[in-house]
């Protein structure tokens, strides 16, 4: 007597599949969900995989060390920058971030042009800062309206700024001195 044949198959990962009924639209259906399961699977490992590569992946560090950072408004495209920042220029945007917030607590903050902006209502943007090559610029938009004036001077008649070479100390009092004087006065309106 002949063995009667298995109402279940094998799909070609040698899985049992589904029992097959009559009429060919069951079997096909078993198949397809089958597939799609694991299809589904390969797109969120996909989606998993890209998303710890992004996470991983540092900001491209422009000449003297700038971080590119995506330009935005608000505290978290500025703390990425800073996070950004390399080696010891990072502590210093950190207490530069903290003094203006200290000074200022309804401080504006945006990344434009791959420079973390400080700025309040009514006056514009009033200070910023980036990585160059061996020190950390400071710049007061209208830092000639400033006293003491901060000691750098600018090819543009309002601007003033000042450097942070590694191993500086900032003098807290003053920074956020200029601060305050720089919220009273006109800042630059891009």
């Amino acid at each position: 007597m002949a063995r009667a044949k298995s109402s279940t198959t094998k799909n070609p990962k040698g899985r049992r599949a589904a029992p097959a009924a009559e009429g060919s639209g069951a079997r096909k259906g078993a198949k397809a969900r089958s597939a799609g399961g694991s299809e589904a699977k390969k797109t969120a490992a996909k989606k998993k995989t890209s998303a710890k590569k992004t996470a991983a992946k540092k900001p491209k560090l422009l000449s003297g060390g700038n971080p590119q950072i995506p330009k935005g408004d608000g505290d978290g495209p500025v703390q990425d920058y800073i996070a950004a920042m390399p080696g010891w220029k990072q502590e210093v945007g950190r207490t530069l971030d903290a003094l203006a917030q200290a000074a200022l607590p309804k401080l504006n903050k945006a990344v434009k042009w791959n420079t973390p902006f400080y700025g309040v209502d009514g006056s514009g943007w009033i200070m910023g800062f980036h990585c160059v090559t061996k020190y950390v610029k400071v710049t007061f938009f209208n830092g000639e309206a400033l006293d003491p004036k901060p000691p750098e001077t600018s090819s543009m008649p309002k601007v003033r700024y000042f450097h942070i070479y590694e191993g500086d100390e900032i003098d807290a009092k003053q920074f956020k001195k200029w601060l305050r004087q720089a919220a009273k006065v006109e800042g630059w309106f891009p």
